[in-house]
């Protein structure tokens, strides 16, 4: 698994569901339509898959637990342990949570993977992106995973764990049709580069 910066004079351009890509070969009157659920595009370089608007509420309730749970801890120190320095901690931590929540709808959209002819190149980030490219012929498992909160509403994450790395890359927010697609797609791509095809 190696990590690549892709050039930065051009921005992804997200894959749709909504209306059909229109490639060169609109010209002629042929349309290209867009990849979506049961429609993996393989191999072309300008379709981005976008992971589910849904995956916004995971990322949200997971924020505000976690910040329920430090606020409460930093309020006990303050009035149970009268410690004054305690309360601009709570203070701190509110306004980190509140901002987090704020950017989450445009980090969730960050994120994104697209499948290429030789590896599937993943991305995520706002400020610091991160471009991970992962061929095919180095995964050695594709595993997909579900939370409760996932679960609930349809979706699941999918972990690709490769010879070369201690720990995968994992794409969250998938709906669980689209996660066991290209789980079994990456599967036989896996299988047919090992097997020099």
């Amino acid at each position: 698994m190696s990590e690549s910066t892709p050039e930065p004079a051009s921005e992804p351009r997200f894959e749709s569901t909504a209306e059909p890509t229109v490639d060169a070969a609109h010209s002629a009157g042929t349309q290209k339509p867009a990849a979506g659920p049961g429609r993996l595009d393989v191999g072309d370089p300008t379709v981005w898959h976008r992971v589910s608007p849904k995956y916004l509420v995971v990322e949200v309730v997971g924020t505000l637990i976690g910040g329920l749970l430090f606020c409460a801890g930093a309020a006990a120190v303050w009035l149970l342990g009268e410690q004054q320095w305690a309360l601009w901690v709570l203070i701190a931590l509110i306004v980190i949570f509140l901002v987090s929540i704020v950017i989450e709808p445009r980090r969730v959209r960050s994120i994104g993977y697209q499948l290429r002819g030789d590896d599937l190149l993943f991305r995520r980030g706002i400020m610091f992106q991160r471009f991970v490219s992962v061929p095919y012929g180095r995964m050695q498992l594709v595993d997909i995973t579900r939370s409760p909160i996932a679960r609930a509403l349809g979706l699941a994450e999918l972990k690709f764990v490769t010879a070369a790395a201690a720990t995968g890359v994992v794409i969250p927010g998938l709906p669980l049709e689209e996660a066991e697609q290209l789980r079994d797609r990456l599967v036989a791509l896996a299988e047919s580069r090992r097997a020099g095809l």
